[in-house]
């Protein structure tokens, strides 16, 4: 920030001190210093020039905070995942994880930990990683865990605290996923959303219900946290893909999206649409998918004009996030596939938020600038 300063005609002396012109000096450089620190950020614009924060600070509007995993970072900075190490340090009474795939050390430590000072610790995964060794440790440590054991996908990615808090978003809890992937973790203060989340969890891990056996009984699939209206929904029992396609029906400037597969072909004729009516429409795709997957919705975008990109990150843009008219947020575990709606176990988030939608339009204009 530029200092005041003061006029004076031609010839005539200075009557600042050099103390005071010192302490003017100092004044400024902390002014300049202040917004470069890496601190928690509070209304965030949407701007180019906001500032893109340390995989381990969190953009915080006190009810919720969000981070993004840094690509290239390297292991030695810590990452996202130290957050809900912390977090999980202070529970009391529980912690409920539904995990695809777990072998981070940290947060393997950090369960373990917990449930030795005798905070409830239960694990519901994906059967393909139950023999890995950091759920074997957990095991050998007495920390109960379920696997689906079937072949769609228990993919959900989350985790409540004390029934008072959920952690979601993209990110598995593997060293790759947070140091060398694209993707967004989420943390929520609320009980209304530990409450749904809790369900899901019982369902799997007490009911044994996973896949299209699950019931549909979110107890809250849509309340406000401060002001600010929230969605929950899990699939495959709550028809996800009807309530996105209708969100994306009713964008009227803009729709971002951020995704690791793409084949839903409901939700690409909604964007298709709303590009037809001057909507603006942009994507990045995760490139190993894109060559991998016959059914990429990729293509079918670029025929038509549409501006969509294949990440240029070594890693995977794993993220499965959709952004609408720069004021709601999806985030989730749920790629836009018929798997996801069909078969797997997911969960989403939808955040109608103007200030968590411009930190999430940040991200993507880093990696859509920076994509093929």
């Amino acid at each position: 920030m530029p200092t005041r300063r003061s006029r004076r005609r031609p010839g005539q002396r200075s009557t600042i001190s050099s103390t005071a012109i010192i302490l003017i000096l100092v004044v400024a450089a902390a002014l300049w210093l202040a917004p470069r620190m890496g601190g928690p950020f509070s209304n965030p614009t949407p701007t180019s020039a906001f500032p893109t924060p340390s995989a381990s600070t969190p953009i915080s509007g006190g009810w919720y905070d969000v981070y993004f995993s840094h690509p290239g970072s390297g292991e030695t900075t810590p990452g996202p995942d130290q957050r809900l190490v912390e977090a999980i340090g202070k529970a009391t009474t529980s912690v409920d994880m539904a995990i695809y795939s777990l072998s981070l050390p940290s947060v393997q430590e950090a369960l373990i930990a917990a449930s030795q000072r005798g905070v409830a610790v239960r694990v519901v995964m994906e059967s393909d990683y139950r023999d890995e060794p950091a759920p074997q440790a957990l095991e050998a440590a007495g920390i109960p865990i379920l696997g689906d054991r079937r072949e769609g996908l228990m993919h959900n990615k989350f985790a409540i605290i004390d029934r008072q808090e959920i952690w979601t978003g993209s990110t598995n809890l593997t060293p790759s996923s947070i140091y060398a992937d694209h993707n967004n973790l989420i943390r929520i203060r609320s009980s209304e959303a530990a409450a749904d989340y809790t369900t899901e969890f019982e369902e799997m891990f007490v009911g044994d219900q996973f896949g299209p056996t699950s019931p549909a009984n979110t107890p809250y699939p849509s309340f406000s946290v401060s002001g600010t209206q929230v969605e929950i929904y899990f699939s495959p029992d709550d028809g996800v893909a009807d309530r996105l396609a209708a969100l994306i029906s009713q964008a009227s400037t803009s729709i971002y999206f951020l995704a690791y597969s793409f084949t839903s072909d409901a939700l690409a004729e909604a964007m298709h649409q709303r590009a037809s009516a001057g909507v603006v429409v942009n994507g990045v795709f995760d490139e190993s998918q894109y060559f991998s997957n016959t059914r990429t919705e990729f293509d079918r975008f670029r025929e038509s004009g549409i501006d969509v990109r294949v990440d240029a990150n070594r890693g995977l843009m794993h993220n499965k996030v959709i952004i609408i008219d720069e004021k709601m947020v999806v985030t989730g575990s749920y790629n836009f596939s018929a798997n996801a709606e069909e078969r797997n176990d997911e969960n989403v988030l939808i955040l109608h938020s103007p200030e968590i939608a411009a930190m999430y339009v940040e991200e993507f204009r880093k990696i859509y600038d920076q994509a093929e």
